[in-house]
């Protein structure tokens, strides 16, 4: 990463150019993510549950989740204005990459809960950085006409890697312990960040020497996008970080070791949903209001939460609800950037997916925070019916503010 200006030259053949839109950016952009989750997230399964054996509470990982989700918020504003600058955004998401599977693996020497804060809050700040430079990268490999089938896809395979962690963590967890496992998951982030260097391009066209004129905030974000924001926000103030859920299974099942096992079985049956229904809903969304699809996806969001809230102790149920915040989550993260695109002029794209995530983050921060407080100073009935209303009132607003 020495800046020269050789990158200039070497040149992916665009989606435009070729039969298919599947390409080497698409590829590489897909594989990074695919070992960046399979390293994260074979930390952040069984995270929850290394912070009950030394004795944290669920407040700790509250404000574990609403800090590390905070300091991805800054990154984020500060990668959405790198993401539109196109000579830089290759390198700085390789970095993120790199950030992130460093601080992960830096989990196994930490003794306290303020420790884990630390590392997550920098693996974080990392994955916040290169998102928007990523997504940015992968909308312009693309035709328009298929950017939901590519984020889509991008989607399903950052999610197997999320399948394969747990299921790696839940196979490893007795064998070698927790710290050995955080200690593993090193080698997949450092390969995640090597295939993107390696891999990913700057498409056909480009201008690596130019960076776009910024016309202020006003300008880059058009009132139907800052009403899109507003949603986002309401929607993340109750959206609770998924790692509460093996945490809320766990203790719904009895909290033995047993019940420990089936909570992270039941995150990757989560993750799996996540995997396998990203690619169809962004194909979905290239054909239909996407907007729209949106706010069905936050209605079935209430409906998951107001299950947790009850509390079901069936491990029927946990599948069945489970199921369904996988199918939020893949509607959210493959719809989200799809409709954004939509309403963002291409020349402001960038920092306009850096201002969205960071508004999500914001609202990651806020719903960690207070579902965690919720939790331990009221109870876990409380924590998930107070995520149930906000998202019922964000699909109101998604279906008749926009």
């Amino acid at each position: 990463m020495d800046g020269r200006p050789a990158p200039a030259v070497r040149k992916i053949e665009t989606a435009d150019s070729r039969a298919t839109w599947f390409n080497r950016n698409v590829a590489g952009m897909c594989l990074a993510s695919l070992l960046s989750d399979l390293g994260h997230e074979m930390a952040t399964s069984i995270l929850p549950l290394f912070l009950t054996a030394i004795g944290a509470s669920p407040s700790a990982l509250g404000i574990i989740e609403g800090a590390s989700d905070g300091a991805a918020t800054f990154a984020k504003l500060i990668g959405g204005r790198i993401a539109d600058r196109k000579g830089l955004r290759q390198k700085v998401a390789s970095l993120g990459y790199l950030v992130t599977g460093l601080a992960t693996g830096s989990f196994a020497a930490a003794m306290t809960w303020f420790e884990l804060l630390i590392a997550r809050t920098v693996g974080w700040f990392g994955r916040g950085t290169r998102g928007p430079s990523r997504d940015n990268l992968l909308v312009d490999s693309v035709p328009h006409a298929k950017v939901g089938a590519a984020l889509g896809l991008h989607r399903t395979a950052d999610t197997l890697g999320a399948i394969l962690g747990p299921l790696t963590a839940m196979f490893l967890l007795h064998r070698i312990g927790f710290r050995n496992i955080f200690l593993l998951s090193l080698v997949p982030g450092v390969f995640a960040a090597a295939a993107f260097y390696f891999l990913v391009r700057e498409p056909d066209g480009a201008n690596l020497a130019q960076a776009p004129e910024f016309r202020g905030w006003h300008a880059a974000l058009p009132s139907s996008f800052r009403t899109f924001l507003a949603t986002i926000l309401l929607f993340g103030i109750g959206d609770f970080a998924h790692s509460m859920l093996v945490l809320r299974a766990a203790q719904l099942l009895g909290s033995t070791p047993k019940a420990m096992s089936i909570a992270i079985g039941l995150y990757v049956i989560h993750n799996t949903a996540h995997a396998a229904l990203s690619y169809p809903i962004g194909v979905t969304g290239d054909r239909i209001e996407r907007r729209r699809l949106l706010a069905v996806a936050y209605v079935i969001a209430a409906v998951a939460a107001a299950g947790f809230a009850i509390g079901p102790h069936s491990v029927g149920a946990l599948v069945v609800l489970f199921i369904l915040e996988g199918a939020v989550m893949a509607a959210q993260e493959t719809l989200d950037s799809a409709v954004a695109t939509d309403l963002l002029p291409a020349d402001s794209r960038g920092a306009g997916f850096g201002v969205m995530n960071a508004t999500s983050g914001v609202g990651d921060f806020v719903s960690s925070i207070v579902v965690g407080f919720l939790w331990t100073g009221i109870s876990g009935h409380a924590a998930f019916a107070y995520s149930a209303t906000l998202s019922l009132l964000a699909a109101a607003l998604m279906t008749w503010g926009i």
